[in-house]
């Protein structure tokens, strides 16, 4: 059968037509954003990373951000792609970052914005070079600067953490191409003057590593303690505020101590002493996704009782160790169910729907006075 490939603006058309429609359906619920609400909590450095990316219904926004407030989580890592926003130079459209920053502000929440993703006229023409939305060449650090001023200067009373791409230590996140810390530390430099032009006291986070064992030359990736060496090598130390780290547990408990020859929860600390021997002990570290997954259709996944033991010994850890400024749970939940092993990442489900591991945690986190 012929294969039928669809250009940028018509892939990015369908989205935009799809969108309206599901927000213009008849019925749909009227959202204000109500009365504003604070988070109480045990653990104030308590985060979820709550993917309203593709989520179009505002309903739904607004339903999310209040179930994590619910929940007594403080935090929440939210991704805003560079090509959702700017779909061409200096063409914004910030209706639906306004919309999931509004919502999470009117719950009380402190927003962290990963910033990433390549609009198609950031990259080379697909016709003569096909790539991914996550390639990016030094040609176009600049208009990614821009892009990074603009976010900041648009929210820099409302949200003061941003991220600067994701796992660049994969080679999946880096544009399908071999890995390279120096160019990303590049790519960094570029949008840290540009965001502290739009707002100095706006605190940027590097890094967003992966745990991985991928070895220096693979096409992978490369191991993420390796990864932040070569970044200090390639002077980072001046320009990110802190560090965003992954920390995911696998099937391993929280309590199974750091072992450079293996991924698992605590592997963050094997990157706090690499900050620690350059000097940067004062930056905090951001957990930015961790967590386990209770899928019986994984391998790699425990079950549901261990998942949230070993999220409850975690979040415990974090609030009791000062290097660590807060710490967010992949993934809260997402638009629609992927009805794969990817669900056992979730808190909720697409129907809001609380899994044990929802209920648990409200019932450890919720203050008695929290109506």
């Amino acid at each position: 059968m012929k294969t039928i490939r669809l250009s940028y603006a018509l892939r990015w058309l369908l989205f935009i037509t799809v969108w309206s429609w599901v927000i213009a359906q008849p019925g749909a619920p009227l959202v204000t954003l109500g009365e504003a609400q604070t988070v109480q909590t045990r653990n104030p450095k308590a985060g979820v990373h709550t993917r309203l990316t593709d989520e179009a219904a505002p309903w739904k926004i607004q339903r999310t951000t209040q179930v994590v407030r619910e929940m007594g989580a403080p935090w929440i890592v939210e991704f805003f792609p560079w090509a959702y926003i700017e779909s061409g130079k200096n063409s914004f459209d910030w209706s639906h970052t306004d919309q999931v920053i509004a919502h999470a502000r009117a719950q009380g929440l402190t927003i962290i914005a990963r910033l990433g993703l390549a609009p198609w006229w950031a990259r080379p023409d697909e016709r003569v070079q096909p790539t991914t939305f996550n390639y990016l060449d030094r040609d176009h650090y600049a208009d990614f600067g821009d892009f990074v001023y603009a976010f900041v200067d648009r929210y820099q009373d409302r949200v003061q953490h941003i991220i600067i791409w994701n796992e660049p230590n994969l080679s999946f996140e880096w544009g399908m191409r071999r890995v390279d810390a120096a160019a990303y530390v590049d790519l960094l430099k570029v949008a840290y003057q540009r965001a502290k032009e739009a707002n100095p006291n706006v605190i940027v986070l590097g890094g967003a590593l992966a745990p991985t064992m991928e070895p220096i030359g693979s096409e992978r990736g490369l191991n993420d303690l390796i990864y932040l060496q070569q970044m200090y090598e390639a002077g980072a130390k001046d320009y990110f505020d802190g560090l965003a780290a992954h920390a995911y547990g696998l099937t391993l408990p929280m309590s199974d101590p750091p072992d450079r020859e293996r991924v698992n929860f605590r592997r963050v600390e094997l990157l706090r002493q690499i900050m620690i021997k350059q000097g940067d002990a004062a930056k905090p570290v951001y957990i930015t996704e961790a967590g386990w997954n209770d899928s019986s259709r994984w391998n790699q996944a425990v079950k549901p009782a261990q998942r949230i033991e070993y999220t409850l010994a975690a979040y415990e850890w974090a609030q009791q160790t000062d290097w660590v400024e807060m710490l967010a749970m992949w993934a809260f939940r997402y638009p629609r169910a992927t009805r794969n092993y990817q669900d056992g990442w979730t808190w909720v489900t697409e129907d809001f729907q609380p899994r044990p591991i929802y209920l648990e945690i409200q019932q450890q986190f919720r203050m008695t006075n929290d109506k």
